[in-house]
């Protein structure tokens, strides 16, 4: 069965259309996490900011604040994982809980929600990551053909960033 170009466009044009909503940025955060959810599937799902100044980054948006709750700071702390998803701006995927073991200190919280692999994509301005978007499922989830269609959706998360969102 072939699709037809309006579903196949529908995330964009979601995403689009969340751009024009006053309540920002909610609404786009939370377009994004359904689209995100619709089209690659997540069980957990952040945004976190990152800040060169103080080399923290930041929650800014969380599906699950109970467990992952916003406007949480933390230090980042260097290796492959920075130096993939920060410096070059490339997208991580972890398939198994040993990978997710080897680059995050809270694997056992993330364990804890049924969560064994994660794709993190960065989302880019100007040779910089502002910040990444952070999706979470069930062991081997993530392959690299979801890749280009997570960067693509994630640069709908742009304008609030730069707004200081």
């Amino acid at each position: 069965m072939t699709r037809k170009p309006e579903s196949t466009l529908q995330p964009f044009v979601a995403l689009a259309q969340a751009h024009a909503h006053e309540t920002q940025p909610a609404t786009l955060y939370r377009t994004l996490d359904t689209v995100l959810a619709d089209t690659i599937g997540h069980t957990l799902f952040t945004i976190l900011r990152y800040d060169d100044a103080t080399n923290e980054s930041a929650r800014i948006y969380s599906n699950m604040p109970a467990a992952y709750p916003t406007s949480a700071r933390k230090p980042l702390s260097g290796g492959d994982w920075v130096d993939t998803v920060l410096t070059r701006g490339e997208a991580f995927i972890g398939k198994t809980p040993d990978d997710l073991r080897a680059v995050f200190a809270d694997h056992e919280l993330i364990a804890s929600l049924g969560c064994e692999s994660v794709l993190n994509v960065p989302v880019r301005w100007k040779g910089r990551t502002l910040a990444s978007l952070n999706l979470l499922h069930t062991r081997a989830w993530y392959r690299d053909d979801h890749v280009p269609l997570a960067q693509s959706l994630a640069q709908f998360a742009l304008p609030a960033l730069l707004d200081g969102s």
